[in-house]
């Protein structure tokens, strides 16, 4: 047990669930309006947004160096962290929908949770640990700013926000996910 709270406290993960959990109590706090009206796309996305940045920025370890070196097998453990991050950034909105803000459906939620993840996962294979967050918060920016999705492109570029089921945005969650968490585990991150 000792190995997995070196790891942990070695990738951040503590200061990582702690922005989460802030950013999740912000949007709780946000979202209730009592049900009045339609939910907010943007109020669970914001939030799965902090917890990839959060979790992307410990992709990288403290000596690059000595993680090449170690004699363990490292990608199935970058892979099993990268998905483990994103179960429990999917797993915080849930949660806060369960205590009765009406945030998104699950489907919204994991898809976009594990799209962000791998985008973060992307982020630290081309960049390092401490840039992995640029590449969820560029998309994030776009999908906030950007018109109103027509064409295909255009719903690939916006993924993010598209409802539930719509298969453009599906399809780009998945092609990023996987992309991103293979990209990770076998290169690891960018010195």
């Amino acid at each position: 047990m000792r190995w997995l709270t070196l790891y942990a406290r070695s990738r951040q993960v503590p200061a990582a669930l702690a922005a989460l959990l802030i950013g999740a109590l912000a949007v709780w706090a946000l979202a209730r309006d009592g049900g009045t009206g339609p939910a907010d796309p943007r109020l669970p996305v914001l939030v799965l947004a902090v917890g990839a940045m959060a979790a992307s920025t410990g992709f990288g370890g403290q000596d690059l160096a000595l993680d090449r070196t170690a004699a363990i097998r490292w990608a199935p453990r970058r892979a099993a962290h990268v998905l483990l991050a994103g179960a429990v950034a999917a797993a915080v909105p849930l949660t806060v929908q369960a205590l009765g803000a009406d945030l998104a459906p699950a489907a919204f939620v994991v898809r976009d949770g594990a799209g962000l993840m791998g985008l973060g996962a992307l982020g630290a294979a081309l960049w390092g640990g401490p840039y992995a967050w640029t590449l969820p918060f560029a998309w994030l920016s776009y999908a906030f700013f950007a018109p109103p999705p027509t064409g295909v492109p255009t719903r690939v570029a916006g993924w993010l926000l598209l409802p539930a089921g719509t298969p453009a945005a599906t399809w780009t969650a998945l092609a990023l996910t996987v992309t991103g968490t293979a990209a990770y585990a076998v290169a690891g991150p960018r010195r």
